[in-house]
């Protein structure tokens, strides 16, 4: 998740190189202002930011840690050009964990107890976010919702042939039936 250069949009630090893992916020007009000393309005102003930006990050199971803390593989978010506050993003294998928690804090319940149509609701939403990429998806998924791994490619399969039937050929986007191995 890196930002990309200044001109494509992705709100990296003006001049940054590519690949550079700071974003900044548009900066406010600085002209006539003291030098480095924060007015309490910018400091009200970061703080403001740091609270803005803190729901997406604990919803993609990141941490907010102080700049000075961040290291190489951190995102430093940055305000008015100075920076406010780091992201330290989940390692990938905790990923899944991540999402299969916000999943049983959703249904309110353990995964394991809901009904089969939930559950493969719960397969259908997890495919979409990659769940399966990551490896011994089926077997984390499976053991959360209380069933088979043969089970999890059922659903997966006939999700994917109930995409077919609506396109009229091949799952868009997706990818085709699974073998189970």
């Amino acid at each position: 998740m890196s930002a990309g250069p200044p001109e494509s949009g992705g709100g990296a630090e003006p001049g940054a190189a590519p690949g550079d893992r700071r974003l900044a916020a548009p900066r406010a007009e600085t002209a006539g202002t003291p030098g480095p000393a924060v007015s309490t309005s910018e400091s009200a102003g970061r703080r403001a930011f740091v609270t803005a930006v803190s729901p997406l990050v604990a919803a993609m199971g990141g941490e907010l840690i102080p700049p000075a803390e961040a290291g190489r593989d951190d995102v430093l978010l940055e305000w008015e050009g100075a920076p406010v506050t780091a992201v330290r993003l989940p390692h990938l294998s905790h990923s899944l964990e991540h999402l299969l928690d916000g999943l049983r804090r959703r249904h309110g319940m353990p995964l394991a107890e809901l009904d089969r149509k939930a559950k493969q609701e719960v397969v259908v939403a997890l495919e979409a976010r990659g769940a399966f990429t990551v490896r011994h998806g089926v077997e984390t998924v499976a053991t959360a919702l209380g069933v088979s791994r043969f089970t999890v490619y059922n659903y997966l399969n006939r999700e994917a042939a109930a995409r077919a039937d609506r396109s009229d050929g091949p799952a868009a986007g997706g990818p085709g039936p699974r073998a189970v191995p």
